[in-house]
């Protein structure tokens, strides 16, 4: 008689390798022998996707059917659940899945990627769900209870994309996860002001539209990336509080900052300060989009560049506007920070190049001002500007010994 190996596995090692395995196929395990026939209800990770169903399936064995089942018969702790599914489902399927969910004291991650033509309504059920570690919504309306909703307790990561969500209800949703560290918002609509009050914050990711941006509880923040989808409105005056100080005042531990143009021109508005009061001692890595025929963002990233004693790595976006116009008032911007030395900068990346004037100096003036440069690596944002633009850079002068210049193809 051979001997059954797998089944002779410890229940732990047998437990990992079903966890490894598409929900349809660690399903089909209990057909191997009588010690497997349980094992696939104990699952506690569970992930309903495209690939739990085949085109060529019974009726009876449809996607709705195969979730019931599996619920039905599972038992022990439910410690994930992943519901993605491209086809149409009936909103009444998945209030029921939920429900039966929030009756799991120890689900631990949700992730609903729904692809209904209109947002899912999230049932009151899930927030009673408060062991949630990591919460993943896809085109999901939250409405919370009417009753006060004291938040996630133990929530850590939240993903929202293209969720709708009042602004009172998302900024309680933020206030009341007390150990969230993790934030993406991604499209998501019902609330324009992003207004954070995450104290263990340690990582942001924003894509969407918002007039205004308040990180002011966030001081642990270590990596932040936001891109505004729309143009800021250029509502104060050049005497009003700036909008630069406000974000960066309570950003002390910041280690790697990506924003684009449109929060560039956000941090633009208002007074400028020659350098932050309180330098962004740990700022590594900068990634900017940024169009040189505008002053004033040319300014807000060269103080920034000055505030960032600690920088590292610089990647910048040349935004394909024309940057004729500002010629004059950037080489009068750069020539006032020529005494600025970047001291820890090794690695600089600038794409999109047209190889005007204005972008030439700023490339100048990079070379002039890093004394331990490694590498420049420029890429020309067309075929007919790559000769000049490497014959140029072949005539500036390098304050690195080292540095090496690197050109890529458009």
């Amino acid at each position: 008689m051979d001997l059954d190996r797998i089944s002779s596995l410890p229940d732990d090692v047998t437990e990992k390798i079903l966890a490894r395995l598409p929900l349809k196929e660690a399903v089909r395990t209990s057909i191997l022998s009588r010690k497997w026939r349980y094992k696939s209800e104990m699952l506690q990770d569970l992930v309903f996707d495209d690939r739990c169903v085949s085109t060529q399936s019974h009726p009876t064995c449809s996607f709705v059917n195969i979730v019931d089942h599996v619920l039905l018969l599972h038992t022990g702790p439910i410690r994930k659940f992943k519901l993605s599914r491209r086809d149409e489902l009936a909103t009444r399927d998945m209030d029921r899945w939920i429900l039966h969910l929030s009756r799991n004291p120890v689900i631990k991650e949700m992730i609903l990627e729904i692809w209904i033509r209109n947002p899912y309504n999230i049932p009151s059920c899930l927030f009673s769900c408060q062991d949630i570690i990591y919460l993943e919504l896809y085109r999901c309306l939250l409405n919370p209870p009417r009753s006060p909703f004291k938040g996630f307790r133990s929530l850590k990561t939240l993903f929202f994309e293209n969720v709708t969500i009042v602004q009172d209800v998302f900024e309680n949703l933020i206030g009341c996860s007390p150990l969230l560290e993790i934030l993406k918002l991604q499209d998501c609509d019902g609330f324009t002001n992003l207004k954070i009050d995450a104290p263990k914050l340690r990582f942001i990711y924003i894509t969407g539209v918002f007039e205004d941006v308040d990180l002011a509880n966030t001081s642990n923040l270590a990596q932040v990336s936001i891109h505004l989808k729309v143009n800021v409105d250029q509502r104060r005056g050049p005497g009003s509080s700036g909008n630069f100080l406000k974000f960066f005042d309570h950003q002390p531990h910041i280690q790697r900052l990506t924003i684009n143009r449109n929060f560039l021109k956000y941090l633009s508005i208002g007074a400028l300060p020659e350098k932050l009061p309180k330098p962004c001692q740990y700022l590594n890595f900068l990634s900017v989009s940024i169009s040189f025929g505008d002053p004033d963002e040319i300014s807000t990233v060269l103080c920034l560049l000055r505030s960032s004693p600690a920088l590292q790595e610089l990647k910048i976006l040349v935004n394909p506007e024309k940057d004729h116009a500002a010629v004059g008032e950037v080489k009068s911007c750069l020539y006032d920070n020529y005494n600025c030395a970047y001291t820890q900068l090794r690695l600089v990346k600038i794409t999109k190049i047209s190889c005007v004037k204005a972008q030439l100096d700023f490339i100048k003036f990079l070379l002039l001002s890093s004394p331990v440069l490694e590498r420049m690596t420029v890429q020309p944002a067309s075929v007919d500007s790559f000769s000049n633009l490497l014959k140029d850079l072949l005539l500036f002068k390098r304050d690195s010994k080292r540095a090496e210049i690197m050109v890529l193809d458009p």
